[in-house]
């Protein structure tokens, strides 16, 4: 009987999605994640059905990990600004805390490839919504699809970013993203959302 080893799940959760954030799900192979991890083939089905199961697994606790940080001191019942302010700090902070996760999960959102059916994300995504259903109540902005809402909410955010990121700006000119900086897009971004 095969025993689980905690220590070596979470290696081999580390290496897989390094190798995926450095190669893309195509650069993912269970050979090349065991040698990396230093385990043999066999140990990481041990603890995961399948490959598809692996990654589902990946993104579930990388979204907890971003959830807990999204939420922390967040209330559904905060203004639309104070609220939405807080919830850029907070995933700033995540992506810079956690940046491979980060990665890891902006990849997996695009990826076609990827089972979506087992991942779980329903209380996250409800605690947003009931924020979202809070500020149109009070008159805070009109009622939308969330789609345009998380594109007004956050594109210009995850765009900064992007360009802090790379610490490159689109003008070749090197960009670092501050407190100063995010504030002037957001106030932009709360006029827009002015009903």
């Amino acid at each position: 009987m095969r025993v689980r080893d905690e220590n070596k799940k979470a290696i081999v959760c580390e290496k897989a999605m390094e190798m995926i954030v450095a190669k893309g799900f195509d650069g993912l192979s269970m050979q090349k994640l065991a040698k990396a991890a230093g385990v043999s083939p066999a140990t990481i089905y041990i603890y995961f059905k399948s490959r598809e199961d692996l990654l589902n697994q990946l993104f579930n606790d990388a979204h907890h990990t971003f959830s807990d940080v999204a939420l922390n001191g967040f209330d559904t019942s905060l203004s639309l600004e104070n609220g939405l302010w807080l919830q850029w700090k907070n995933r700033l902070r995540f992506i810079t805390k956690y940046p491979v996760q980060f990665n890891f999960c902006e990849q997996f959102r695009s990826c076609c490839k990827v089972n979506h059916s087992d991942v779980k994300i329903l209380e996250f995504k409800e605690t947003m919504q009931q924020f979202v259903d809070n500020a149109v109540k009070r008159g805070e902005m009109k009622k939308m699809e969330p789609e345009l809402f998380w594109s007004m909410a956050y594109g210009p955010f995850y765009s900064l970013v992007k360009f802090h990121l790379q610490q490159k700006s689109i003008t070749d000119t090197k960009f670092i993203l501050t407190d100063a900086k995010m504030k002037t897009v957001f106030r932009m971004v709360l006029k827009g959302f002015k009903p």
